[in-house]
């Protein structure tokens, strides 16, 4: 039986779309540029974080990420990043009784942001709080800390291979792989992921029939 849902952020809960326009901006360069080269490290099973560097060879990403806070240009989410199934699912979870957590490889800002849109969700917490970002095993650990339930009553629900589904199962989770955004396509058939991810949906709205069968 599920007791805890817990989800990733982005491709899973939000679109990355504003995301990329926005480092797009910022290196002066066309969004489908960019775009282009982030399926490409998606296909290559590469970093997100590759696809700036593959624009700006030798570009210390984390202090251009400062440089754009400093500038008023960082991080922004609001409602129009949330998937459109993310608050009915997220609140026809809890009223099945089951915990709902976000918790996912995110910024301290990125967290406050999340809180912010009040999400039907009983914990909101990232990586950057924590410290330890997916796929250490040290982040499941945490996960399991918050959950409130045993690893076998735990899904982890997210879009990426290496760093949601494999990890999550290794650390004894329940896992569930969305066909959402670059990774989630792209990796959706791959035998390897398919074997190891417990569930595969399309929709958030799928958990509830997994949970209410």
């Amino acid at each position: 039986m599920i007791e805890t849902i817990v989800f990733d952020v982005g491709e899973t809960l939000t679109r990355d779309d504003r995301y990329w326009a926005a480092w797009a901006d910022w290196l002066n360069v066309q969004p489908h540029t960019l775009s282009a080269l982030v399926g490409a490290v998606v296909i290559q099973g590469r970093d997100n974080a590759d696809a700036v560097r593959l624009l700006r060879p030798g570009i210390d990403v984390a202090a251009e990420y400062a440089a754009r806070e400093a500038a008023g240009r960082g991080e922004s989410l609001d409602e129009r990043d949330l998937y459109d199934d993310v608050r009915p699912a997220l609140a026809t979870l809890r009223d099945l009784g089951v915990r709902v957590i976000v918790a996912g490889n995110q910024t301290q800002k990125a967290a406050a942001l999340l809180r912010a849109l009040d999400l039907p969700a009983d914990l909101v917490v990232m990586s950057g709080e924590w410290g330890v970002a997916k796929p250490a095993p040290a982040f499941f650990a945490r996960v399991l800390e918050v959950s409130g339930a045993s690893p076998q009553a735990t899904l982890y629900v997210g879009d990426h291979p290496a760093n949601d589904v494999f990890p999550a199962k290794m650390a004894g989770l329940l896992t569930a792989h969305i066909r959402r955004g670059p990774w989630g396509h792209w990796w959706a058939d791959d035998p390897a992921v398919r074997a190891e991810a417990d569930w595969s949906i399309n929709s958030l709205m799928d958990l509830v029939e997994i949970v209410e069968p």
